[in-house]
């Protein structure tokens, strides 16, 4: 009989990836919030805590002093990815090892949601009372708790997909974690934490702050609970595993998994490539991330919400990357799909060095309010759509060099990877601002990482294509049976 006659046409079921990716949703809404919110309301309470003024008293009276306070934040958030960088890799393993009537994944998954969702909403309550110790202990438990979600959540797609279609079931889940995370913007372009920032003490408004987080909980809970009632774990795995097993016959690697022996040479260095370049393009990314907020507030003076508008931007065209990129891949591998987000990430952060405050606004002059400079919305989009090539395709790469019994450690190699980064790279930044005193070097500081990134992947990562699959497309790839 022959093999190729014989085997299962590969099938990417639509609906369950997109079903599946409600667990993405839930991360990215909770991480756009914290990562929107919390590095400034750490810069509000330190400033107040060394110098005694609210940070809108010191960047109208001796703005210097903000970039001072940003090391400090930087350890802060930094101590945060250390926990994870721990605790991934932890999860991972247990979650590979756990047998329950819900599957190995789901358990993880509905308790660190429902725990994070419960104490997430206390952050802003603790930084209204000025409470840094009750702040960062919350910001602690709701990290730890997102950990135990964050790997089995995000492994669960590569446990029922065959490897030769991660690269597009992987586009879905990113587009549905960007749609978590757009909830998010809309409610920070509403809810302006500048408004809040720059006000006197009096004049804060409780729900201001408060209301964001709340929101975001609640929507947690609701993707894990249709997540819960609608992906059946086990039974799925079992429909799958015909399919799983021919995957691993045409998945894109140098030689095949074998679990009884030890992880071949030419593996093992295409991972350690993959997991390296990684580290680099994360420190440039979450540099970005983490100090766009205060940058727009305290860099160019403008309005936080306009914080929010970017991450649309950027936004719809890292969706725009997502739905494309899978179909990039197959033409020219993920290495070279990989190769130009990077580059055209690169062209994004050489625009941006260009951007300078604006003119005052002369409704907002009292406040000191500038004008946006609109030309970094064309960055985030460059940006975006480039880091959505990177994104899509480096996740599926890594576990692609695992059999589906060590999913889950290996995708904590890959969050070890770029938690570690961002473990890092908060507090390089916040040192190399107290140092120059510019925060002009925040796009050149990410962009050596990228260029770093870009030697590293392509200087050692193999172009391996997978095997064409013959995939169930149209109505039949929308069943869910």
């Amino acid at each position: 009989m022959n093999d190729k006659t014989a085997a299962p046409a590969l099938r990417l079921n639509y609906k369950r990836t997109f079903l599946i990716g409600f667990a993405f949703f839930g991360i990215l809404l909770l991480w756009q919030v914290y990562d929107s919110w919390c590095p400034t309301f750490l810069t509000d309470i330190f400033a107040r805590r060394m110098y005694g003024l609210s940070s809108a008293q010191l960047k109208a009276g001796d703005p210097a002093k903000i970039l001072n306070v940003q090391w400090l934040v930087g350890i802060i958030m930094a101590c945060d990815n250390l926990a994870a960088l721990i605790l991934l890799p932890i999860f991972g393993n247990l979650s590979d090892r756990t047998v329950t009537p819900i599957g190995k994944r789901m358990p993880y998954i509905l308790t660190g949601t429902f725990v994070s969702a419960i104490a997430f909403p206390f952050i802003p309550v603790f930084f209204h009372n000025n409470n840094i110790v009750g702040m960062v202990i919350l910001m602690g438990i709701v990290l730890m708790f997102m950990m135990m979600y964050r790997n089995p959540a995000v492994a669960l797609m590569p446990d029922i997909t065959p490897k030769p279609l991660r690269a597009k079931a992987n586009g879905i889940i990113n587009i549905m974690g960007y749609l978590g995370g757009a909830f998010a913007t809309v409610l920070g372009i509403f809810l302006k934490l500048s408004d809040y920032i720059n006000a006197a003490d009096e004049a804060r408004k409780v729900w201001t702050i408060e209301l964001p987080f709340l929101i975001a909980s609640v929507l947690m809970v609701i993707s894990a609970l249709v997540l819960f009632f609608t992906v059946k774990e086990n039974e799925i795995a079992g429909e799958m595993k015909e399919q799983m097993e021919e995957g691993e016959r045409l998945a894109a690697i140098a030689t095949p998994v074998d679990d009884d022996k030890p992880m071949s040479k030419e593996n093992r260095t295409m991972l350690l490539a993959i997991l390296g370049a990684e580290f680099l393009w994360f420190m440039s990314d979450n540099a970005i991330g983490t100090y766009i907020g205060n940058y727009v507030i305290y860099y160019l003076n403008s309005v936080s919400s306009a914080t929010m508008v970017l991450t649309i931007a950027g936004g719809l065209a890292s969706v725009i990357g997502f739905a494309i990129a899978g179909g990039i891949a197959d033409k020219i591998g993920r290495k070279w799909t990989i190769s130009c987000g990077l580059g055209i990430t690169f062209l994004a952060l050489i625009i941006m060095c260009t951007v300078s405050p604006t003119g005052v606004v002369a409704a907002k002059a009292a406040h000191g309010e500038y004008t946006f400079p609109s030309i970094l919305y064309v960055v985030w989009a460059i940006k975006g759509f480039g880091m959505a090539l990177v994104h899509n395709c480096s996740f599926p790469m890594v576990v692609e060099l695992c059999s589906s019994k060590k999913i889950g450690k290996f995708t904590g190699y890959y969050y070890a990877a770029s938690m570690s980064a961002q473990t890092v790279t908060p507090i390089l930044l916040g040192f190399v601002f107290n140092v120059t005193g510019a925060w002009r070097t925040l796009p050149v500081y990410s962009m050596i990482l990228t260029v770093l990134s870009f030697c590293v992947f392509t200087a050692l990562v193999k172009n391996i294509k997978a095997h064409k699959v013959e995939n169930v497309v149209g109505l039949e790839a929308l069943d869910g049976d």
